[in-house]
């Protein structure tokens, strides 16, 4: 027979149904074959689908995009710690501790909804590679480098979102993704932002936690804060709140809601 592994999807950094960003969340009670885990992403065909499994006081946690294993992803962290919770596996007033390829990662449940403790991943000028400026359509911009992007500035949120990317060209970037960023138009949000990864399997992601880790660090230097309400401009759009604590540490805050569960046969 079958094993049946309870799987859900969860919009992150939303409170609504169909916005923000899906991912995938397989509960596992026993360890898994990469390839099989490879081919369960592939099957969900999102941004991310992430693996939990209990591992003493604390949880395994890996993700994977429709291609290929990734080190750090924010959304897929979120609603894994939301699934948790809500499905009565941890107590809300227990963090929930996950072991991730980037090290221990912390989630806390709160009023305001679920903060997670990452590592900032400041960037550094950088000298861009001479097709990214022009795959974005831009004739000259800020270029940064982070641990896993470049990092983008433009000049306003119009800017941003009439973007027209060559993937093709942006896939043959040697990063992660490309973050662009701008500062907000309005009143609402302290930045905004989008996220393009066509090398790892993402067009453009929806909502990007861990993209945050480094707009976070840049915009606190830019706008002196250390706390900033932060927009990524996706078709679906996303919010999250972005906190620094200390130099090392960025908090992400968001909502997740479930839209989907089932069981997966293994």
């Amino acid at each position: 027979m079958k094993n049946k592994i309870p799987i859900y999807q969860v919009d992150s950094f939303t409170s609504q149904p169909f916005f923000g960003n899906p991912a995938a969340i397989c509960l596992l009670n026993m360890e898994a074959d990469s390839a099989w885990m490879q081919a369960v992403a592939g099957e969900m065909n999102l941004s991310e689908t992430a693996f939990i499994r209990p591992e003493g006081s604390s949880y395994d946690l890996r993700w994977f995009t429709p291609i290929m294993e990734v080190d750090l992803c924010g959304h897929a962290t979120l609603a894994a710690a939301h699934v948790l919770w809500e499905q009565g596996l941890l107590s809300r007033k227990v963090p929930a501790n996950f072991n991730t390829r980037s090290g221990l990662l912390c989630a806390n449940y709160t009023t305001a909804g679920i903060e997670l403790e990452f590592p900032a991943t400041p960037a550094s000028p950088a000298t861009p590679p001479a097709d990214l400026l022009p795959a974005l359509g831009l004739n000259q911009a800020e270029v940064f480098s982070s641990k896993f992007d470049y990092l983008v500035t433009i000049g306003s949120t119009d800017d941003l979102h009439t973007l027209k990317p060559d993937f093709d060209r942006l896939r043959k970037i040697d990063a992660r993704g490309i973050i662009v960023t701008a500062p907000s138009s309005t009143s609402d949000y302290d930045f905004v932002s989008r996220f393009f990864a066509p090398r790892v399997g993402i067009n453009e992601d929806p909502v990007t936690g861990s993209a945050h880790c480094a707009l976070g660090p840049f915009w606190a230097g830019r706008l002196g804060k250390v706390r900033m309400l932060a927009y990524q401009a996706s078709p679906r759009g996303g919010v999250i709140n972005v906190r620094l604590d200390g130099n090392d540490t960025v908090i992400l805050g968001g909502h997740a809601v479930t839209v989907l569960s089932g069981e997966l046969h293994y």
